[in-house]
């Protein structure tokens, strides 16, 4: 369960090396090769992100960061969520969650009418979390990375 000392926060310039490495380890993890729209995105969220219309939420536990999720507008009105990890000694308590809430409601004050992913079909506990936040399975999108062979959305 999550503990009085874990926390979503939006992004601040002191979480930029966070960022990267968070999702350099799971992506590193997971087996997959970081690819050339994943440097971007963690080389720049500022540039890539943020200065774009999106977001950018943090879990932290006392403190220190252990999980982090990006939000990118999308040109048809939506929401890209993007980059979600969080670290494995911090997982099973809630924070996962609790960072897909901080972007749907980031996304519906901007007057979103979706959130789109795309991700891996290795990714089980990933899959599950987003089915049960109420996501769907598309067909398959045009997308920059050899790892995605899923894509889903939540509308809202």
């Amino acid at each position: 369960m999550s503990s009085p000392q874990d926390r979503i926060v939006a992004f601040t310039p002191a979480h930029r090396d966070a960022w990267k490495r968070l999702n350099t380890e799971w992506l590193v993890a997971g087996g997959f090769a970081l690819e050339a729209k994943d440097h971007l995105t963690l080389d720049d969220p500022e540039g890539q992100i943020l200065s774009r219309g999106g977001h950018i939420f943090f879990a932290e536990r006392d403190g220190a960061p252990v999980g982090c999720c990006g939000l990118i507008a999308m040109a048809d009105g939506g929401y890209e969520v993007t980059k979600m990890t969080v670290r494995p000694e911090a997982r099973g308590g809630g924070l996962a969650l609790r960072l897909l809430e901080a972007c749907e409601a980031a996304a519906r004050t901007a007057g979103a009418h979706r959130l789109y992913l795309e991700t891996s079909s290795t990714l089980a506990p990933a899959l599950a979390l987003y089915a049960r936040f109420g996501f769907v399975t598309l067909a398959p999108q045009p997308t920059p990375y050899a790892r995605c062979d899923v894509w889903m959305e939540k509308r809202l």
